[in-house]
């Protein structure tokens, strides 16, 4: 019984290390895209520190509020990089 637990428990730890690799990888793969969120549709806190949070945006399209995208497509949905938005918000 005792090597049944040491197997499965090893097996569970090569299995959750996996995953672990297969997140870092697919987080590479995405960029934070600045003024394109939808209202509470933020990915997490906002460059303006009004909250710090996921899904706490209160308006369409904030200059500071800002989701992942695929690599290379912020540009095209017509947002920006976290630079271009800090500039943009000390206007």
């Amino acid at each position: 019984m005792n090597q049944r637990l040491i197997a499965s428990s090893a097996l569970a730890s090569v299995l959750a290390l996996g995953l672990i690799g297969q997140a870092s990888a697919e987080e590479k793969a995405k960029e934070k895209c600045f003024g394109i969120v939808k209202a509470g549709q933020n990915d997490c806190a906002n460059l303006s520190g009004s909250h710090s949070c996921a899904g706490q945006s209160k308006a369409d399209k904030g200059a500071d509020e800002w989701k992942y995208v695929a690599k290379g497509t912020c540009k095209d949905l017509g947002g920006t990089d976290a630079e271009t938005a800090k500039k943009a918000m000390k206007k």
